[in-house]
């Protein structure tokens, strides 16, 4: 079983030509409401997406926005441990979809700030723990250290970016990071990923996996590389791409697949999750990305020569 804690958020979406600029006013087009939450959505993902048993720990608020997302976990069949907060609303989060898929968000985090350390089961059972960083810091930690201490697998998706206390980085034994919050959690500000990784602060962590967006992917694993090239799609919105693949990811790590295997399942949940808008409700099922890599193509020796170039790598070789 997977452990989700995390952050649960009703999102508030508008379509847009594109998104505002500094004191830019955007006559929007459709509005909508959907179930969201960088915790939420990657619960939604190991379930529906990896099919693996799935709880979430998550904290919300006692009003509406609440009943909407709890019924959308429930049919993902995520099982719930639900912090009730009174004096805090459900988190909210407000998305502006440009007509090119990509977006802007504002997260409001109000109850997912109330998930404090005591707030931790019993991981008795649980295989991996996956937390993102729309909760405090210091129960994202306290969370790593007490499944570390219990032999559980310790995965962090570092979102949103911000520096990385050393004891979480001695306690995690998977970190997901996009290029940008691979920066941030390095310290660095210019470099390649190969670069990146080679800092420091990431010397310690036994396995890091890079997205690149609509390269692919990358991870760095006891010292060797392992790359996985983009599947191609037409998005329609990008909303939970990233947290798609981070829950199929630790669901086929879970499984016992291995780190390519789980890499290639993710890169494809990821890819379907870019053609329908929404978070949650843009996550595929376990039969739709299986059918999907079915009818992908291996990749050509050129398209992944350029993602290793592309990594800071010489083409072809690892280190």
């Amino acid at each position: 079983m997977i452990l989700v804690a995390g952050s649960s958020n009703l999102d508030f979406v508008v379509r847009a030509h594109h998104i505002p600029a500094p004191g830019e006013t955007v006559l929007g087009r459709e509005f909508k409401t959907f179930p969201g939450g960088k915790g939420a959505n990657q619960a939604v993902a190991c379930a529906r997406a990896g099919g693996v048993p799935t709880t979430l720990l998550t904290a919300m608020g006692a009003d509406a926005f609440a009943a909407p997302i709890e019924a959308s976990l429930h049919a993902a069949n995520v099982s719930l441990n639900v912090v009730r907060v009174t004096d805090q609303p459900t988190g909210t989060a407000f998305i502006c979809v440009s007509d090119d898929a990509e977006n802007a968000i504002t997260v409001a985090p109000g109850a997912n700030g109330c998930l404090h350390p005591p707030h931790l089961p019993s991981l008795e059972g649980v295989s991996h723990v996956l937390m993102q960083l729309e909760i405090p810091m210091a129960t994202v930690s306290s969370f790593a250290q007490a499944a570390r201490s219990q032999g559980v697998k310790v995965v962090l998706n570092a979102a949103p970016a911000q520096a990385l206390p050393s004891e979480l980085l001695a306690a995690m034994d998977v970190l997901v990071v996009n290029e940008g919050e691979l920066m941030t959690v390095c310290g660095a500000t210019t470099g390649t990923v190969a670069q990146c990784l080679q800092r420091p602060a990431l010397a310690h962590v036994p396995c890091v996996v890079v997205t690149l967006g609509h390269r692919g992917c990358c991870a760095r694993v006891d010292g060797q590389w392992v790359f996985q090239t983009a599947f191609p799609v037409t998005p329609v919105d990008t909303t939970a791409a990233g947290d798609s693949f981070c829950g199929s990811l630790v669901a086929a790590l879970s499984q016992g697949q291995s780190l390519h295997q789980a890499m290639t399942l993710a890169c494809a949940a990821g890819a379907l999750a870019c053609t329908e808008p929404g978070a949650q409700s843009s996550i595929p099922q376990a039969a739709d990305v299986a059918a999907f890599l079915a009818l992908q193509p291996t990749p050509s020796a050129s398209a992944m020569d350029a993602l290793r170039t592309y990594c800071g790598l010489p083409a072809g070789t690892h280190p």
